[in-house]
């Protein structure tokens, strides 16, 4: 019996011709406990639709990381290396996350202090608001009308020795009530998003790709990321532009010699495009925050070079550069049109294809505000693939 998909609820603000594919209720069935044919058909839901929401779901920490796991049977450890994010006291997630003690692979995220849970006897959540992180900030009396922000736009992954995670679960423990905000852009184009308080916002890698123009979707095709070395202790000392769509050009990087230790082969380098394993589709999938170097390869024999750019290949290692180049490509599918910003409750459970998203936590809240998540994703048993050699002519 095939399980039961509905479309999510969206905003008004959304483009519906750009969300067809993307994004599912799934009813009837309980993800923690699910059939192995029941985990096929949500295994090819989650990769044709890129996020599936589950509601009402009672879920154990074990039952999160067997969920997680079966994605990928061969992953073990958490995303970012269990123990590791919390235990750097330097990298830019240590005040974000607290361990699971007998699961170590499930972090508990979110706001305030929780107590007595899961192990942990007090437990003191601080939820990733732009005001510690970009350059600027939403002023406190605009902050009071219920203004704010996106935080830090990106993928789930250490981006250094270990592979990116396939999948991503979240589900929703104690979720506050407030009043809706209103995200600003702040970056001169005058966008801004009506959004729920808390929520965490996607947008597709594979809109993101299909959206570009021809030149940049060639360039795309033919580049592949260097990420820095330990890339969230790099980037500590830095600050987001105001879209939370990579890091500002102020040289505040951590130089690489103060770096935990690191081994050149270790840094990641990976395709600009990911290739979806069930649908064959091309998605944008960069961090941008933690990109340190684009590689392009030659157009292909034959292609035109009218308006390419690097049609003969580059090694791009200047960081400006770098980053001014994947903003021109990113920042036109995190407009209002293209965002799906999920409204939480109380036991929602989100699971979403990681490697074919990105996405961002959106706003603030105050101390009192109690906030509690569980998130589990694993480092992946291989890294993604790229586009291959008739998706890079057809492209280039």
């Amino acid at each position: 019996m095939a399980i039961e998909l509905v479309s999510l609820p969206l905003p008004a603000s959304a483009d519906a011709s750009k969300f067809k594919d993307f994004g599912r209720e799934v009813r009837g069935i309980d993800p923690g406990s699910l059939t192995p044919e029941q985990f096929e058909q949500v295994k090819d839901a989650l990769y044709k639709h890129d996020a599936l929401l589950f509601r009402d779901v009672n879920l154990t920490p074990e039952q999160q990381y067997a969920l997680t796991k079966a994605f990928d049977p061969q992953s073990e450890s958490y995303g970012h290396g269990n123990n590791k994010t919390e235990g750097t006291k330097k990298s830019i997630l240590h005040p974000d996350l607290k361990t699971i003690p007998r699961v170590p692979q499930v972090q508990l995220i979110g706001n305030g202090t929780v107590y007595n849970h899961e192990g942990l006897a007090e437990a003191m959540l601080k939820h990733p608001s732009h005001t510690t992180f970009h350059k600027t900030r939403v002023s406190e009396e605009d902050e009071a009308k219920g203004v704010t922000r996106f935080y830090r736009w990106h993928i789930d992954a250490a981006l250094y020795d270990l592979s990116p995670p396939k999948v991503t679960t979240l589900y929703g423990i104690q979720v506050p009530n407030g009043p809706r905000q209103t995200c600003r852009y702040d970056d001169g184009t005058g966008d801004e998003l009506e959004v729920p308080l808390g929520t965490t916002a996607f947008v597709s890698g594979r809109t993101m790709f299909d959206i570009l123009p021809k030149e940049l979707k060639s360039l795309a095709v033919r580049s592949k990321v260097r990420y820095a070395p330990h890339p969230y202790v790099w980037m500590a000392p830095s600050h987001a532009l105001p879209t939370g769509l990579g890091i500002e050009n102020e040289g505040l990087e951590l130089p690489l010699s103060e770096l935990p230790p690191w081994e050149e082969e270790r840094r990641k380098v990976l395709p600009v495009v990911w290739k979806n394993p069930v649908t064959g589709n091309l998605h944008f999938e960069v961090h941008p925050c933690g990109a340190a170097e684009l590689l392009v390869d030659p157009l292909p024999e034959g292609a035109s070079k009218e308006g390419a750019l690097y049609p003969d290949g580059a090694h791009v290692t200047d960081l400006k550069e770098v980053r001014e180049l994947l903003y021109k490509m990113q920042r036109p599918a995190i407009a209002p049109s293209f965002i799906y910003p999920h409204d939480w409750s109380e036991k929602d459970l989100v699971l979403f294809h990681n490697r074919g998203v990105l996405h961002t936590v959106v706003g603030a809240f105050t101390k009192d505000q109690v906030r509690a998540f569980h998130q589990c994703n694993l480092a992946a048993s291989d890294d993604p693939a790229g586009p291959t050699e008739e998706d890079v002519k057809a492209y280039a």
